[in-house]
């Protein structure tokens, strides 16, 4: 007789005071044997029950789910609510209001992960940061110590101690500098000196600044054949060469001895270009791949850091581009080679 899937208050109401004017007809009938009275009856019976049943389906039951959608959206009533709690939230079945509680505990619950993975991340970044201060710190200080206690006075030691304090005094003002550097990009405090550039000369250029370095590993430089024709992009400068000198001497650092680099250039879509940074290195397992732009995350960390740098060059790879409107991503496989892209605007 009722859909029980979509059934409203005046289904309930209804069937509660049908089953009780039944019964009163039905007991008229037995003792009265008058075919009117338990007509009259019935009407009566079904008449009042409906009225109170709906009643108070309404104002109790209805009451309560409108204190849980209260609950769920926390807010106050408005004028505008007030007409949604009156005229249409009655009309939606007790299936329809489950399923918008389930949506809303499932999105909660999501809420909740996300917060515990941050809370995660947060707690493995202020390890990073200690850690990547600790270790030249007390570099610094075991040095001066030493320096102090009467190495000063030995030639050939000092002179040799000084040298190390200072090498990793600059790698805290390096590190201080990516931090603020990161910091900026952030807040938006930096902002994009744009100019037309024709992106081959810049990759060339980067190519020719890291020369040394890829020569001590007998690392090939070069653009991919069939994307040297020049291509002009709509950038920051300086901003776009520093992105190409972190993913290139990254390509360098991780890369194979006798490897190569190779830097590729494709018109995508007419209004932007995308460039990518390959090389045949050691990869990046599939695991790290989706956090390997956060700040001090390192895959390998001890080869990491007896490789150097501070951790955080992808991290500004990433902002730079983001800050531009674009994206980065990566592609990678253990002992095959990684490859990194992003995407520029053209003029």
């Amino acid at each position: 007789m009722f859909n029980t899937k979509n059934i409203t208050p005046q289904n309930i109401a209804a069937k509660n005071a049908l089953a009780i004017a039944v019964v009163g007809s039905v007991a008229n009938l037995i003792f009265i044997r008058t075919w009117w009275v338990p007509v009259i009856t019935f009407l009566i019976l079904f008449g009042i029950a409906y009225i109170l049943t709906n009643y108070f389906i309404q104002r109790f039951i209805y009451r309560k789910i409108k204190l849980i959608y209260k609950f769920i959206y926390q807010t106050k009533a408005t004028k505008r609510e007030e007409f949604y709690y009156k005229n249409i939230l009655p009309q939606k079945s007790i299936e329809e209001v489950s399923e918008d509680v389930e949506k809303w505990a499932e999105q909660r619950k999501e809420e909740i992960e996300m917060l515990k993975q941050n809370e995660k991340y947060r707690k493995e970044f202020l390890q990073n940061l200690s850690h990547e201060f600790k270790t030249p710190v007390f570099a610094i200080q075991g040095y001066v110590d030493t320096l102090l206690n009467g190495a000063l006075e030995q030639p050939d030691v000092n002179r040799k101690f000084l040298e190390n304090a200072s090498r990793n005094v600059d790698r805290l003002v390096n590190l201080i500098s990516d931090l603020d550097e990161i910091s900026s990009l952030e807040s938006g405090e930096q902002e994009l000196q744009k100019s037309s550039f024709v992106i081959q000369d810049i990759i060339r250029e980067v190519f020719e600044t890291l020369s040394i370095k890829a020569a001590n590993k007998n690392a090939t430089c070069a653009i991919k054949k069939g994307c040297e024709t020049p291509i002009t992009v709509y950038a920051d400068k300086e901003k776009t060469r520093q992105v190409l000198i972190n993913l290139v001497d990254n390509a360098i650092k991780y890369g194979k001895q006798d490897g190569y680099i190779e830097a590729s250039v494709y018109n995508t879509d007419g209004k932007n270009i995308l460039v990518e940074i390959s090389d045949n290195g050691i990869g990046i397992s599939e695991e790290h791949l989706p956090r390997i732009f956060e700040r001090f995350y390192r895959t390998d960390y001890g080869r990491s850091r007896n490789i150097g740098g501070t951790g955080l060059g992808l991290a500004i790879c990433k902002h730079i581009i983001e800050a531009d409107g674009h994206s980065i991503h990566v592609r990678s496989k253990p002992d095959i080679g990684t490859t990194f892209g992003f995407t520029i605007s053209r003029p």
